[in-house]
């Protein structure tokens, strides 16, 4: 399961929709000591799309033929809908295979952690795929905090929202409770997920969750209240029918505060078939025009503040991180414990936004540990 530096580490990838084909694929590719060797899929459509992209690539028609040569691979990607996601990251485990797992890993915290109990009995790296901390603002962002810029963070406001104004369909749009569809699982899982990773454990949850558009079914337009053990206020924002898009991220603290607008690059760069280290061109650069601002009293919309360039994203910094886990035996870059984490966040938020109340959530000594 460790490789050698002659034979990269061989990944199967089950499911080759969006996540499989835009992120999952094209960063396994382009990570030093791993290779593609299996996609999942049964759709002749799809197939066709990874066998232009991967030539050498092979293909089974369910995920039961991966634990049938599980001795011939070393990572199993779970890049398939979110109510499969713990039955076959169950599986892959039991067939000894490491395992990385797309966002959300699971529905519950509860069963995340049987997920992170299952692979620490195991000895093997579970992971859950939250590209988001490598997002260009977001690495920004952390540089600023370590380098003192606000003095002491008070709140902090994060708004990942889109206009969408028609359903596309799909299962991330089914109001089924099976589907955990809907933004609140979706986009919270990265707002969330970021807010934890730079402020630490939450002891309250607010949160409103509404379903605007015609014939929705599920969330698209959600609101975040966290309260931080640390004592930062986080407003998180998702939503799929802003019509004038807000800053993605306004940090305020008792120093300075820092507003930062435009969406990191790279899903762009992805979905129009731009991929990392080729051609020669920088990877998750953004334009000068795109730069936050910090500073204190006046407004970034009329030049106010000290521009802060923003730091290349770096999407690809994961999956090497996840080849260097497998190799050496480091703990992997996002922990199932982390996940199981946020995932108390949401699940505490579902029932605030349901029953119109502020949930309380106790500090363990696990959750101290998720930062």
């Amino acid at each position: 399961m460790t490789g050698t530096a002659d034979r990269p580490l061989r990944v199967g990838l089950v499911g080759y929709g969006l996540a499989g084909s835009v992120f999952h694929a094209p960063l396994i590719a382009a990570t030093d000591g791993l290779v593609l060797d299996t996609v999942v899929t049964s759709s002749e459509e799809r197939r066709g799309q990874a066998r232009a992209a991967y030539p050498s690539v092979r293909f089974a028609a369910s995920p039961d033929e991966l634990w049938e040569r599980a001795d011939a691979l070393d990572l199993v990607v779970v890049a398939s809908p979110n109510k499969t996601h713990v039955p076959i990251a169950t599986a892959a485990l039991e067939s000894g295979l490491a395992v990385v797992v797309d966002k959300p890993v699971a529905g519950t915290a509860a069963e995340a952690r049987v997920l992170a109990g299952l692979a620490e009995e195991r000895g093997l790296l579970l992971s859950v795929f939250q590209n988001r901390r490598w997002d260009n603002d977001f690495l920004t962002l952390r540089s600023l905090l370590d380098a003192g810029e606000f003095g002491d963070v008070l709140r902090f406001e994060s708004r990942f929202e889109r206009w969408r104004p028609r359903l596309k369909g799909g299962w991330r749009e089914s109001g089924a409770p099976e589907e955990f569809g809907g933004l609140l699982y979706d986009l919270g899982s990265h707002v969330v997920d970021q807010a934890l990773t730079l402020f630490g454990p939450v002891t309250r949850v607010y949160a409103e969750a509404d379903v605007r558009r015609e014939g929705a079914e599920a969330d698209d337009d959600t609101f975040f209240a966290l309260t931080h053990a640390s004592g930062v206020r986080s407003h998180l924002h998702v939503s799929a029918i802003t019509a004038q898009l807000g800053p993605r991220f306004r940090v305020l603290g008792s120093a300075a505060g820092y507003v930062k607008y435009g969406l990191d690059p790279q899903e762009a760069d992805l979905r129009d078939g731009r991929r990392p280290g080729t051609g020669g061109e920088p990877w998750g650069v953004e334009p000068e025009s795109l730069w936050g601002r910090l500073g204190a009293g006046e407004s970034p919309l009329t030049g106010g503040g000290t521009p802060v360039p923003t730091l290349p994203g770096d999407y690809p910094a994961y999956y090497a991180a996840i080849a260097a886990a497998l190799r050496d035996g480091t703990a992997p870059p996002v922990t199932a414990r982390q996940a199981a984490a946020a995932l108390d966040v949401l699940e505490a938020a579902r029932r605030s936004a349901r029953e119109g109340v502020t949930v309380e959530l106790e500090t363990t000594r696990e959750t101290r540990e998720t930062r």
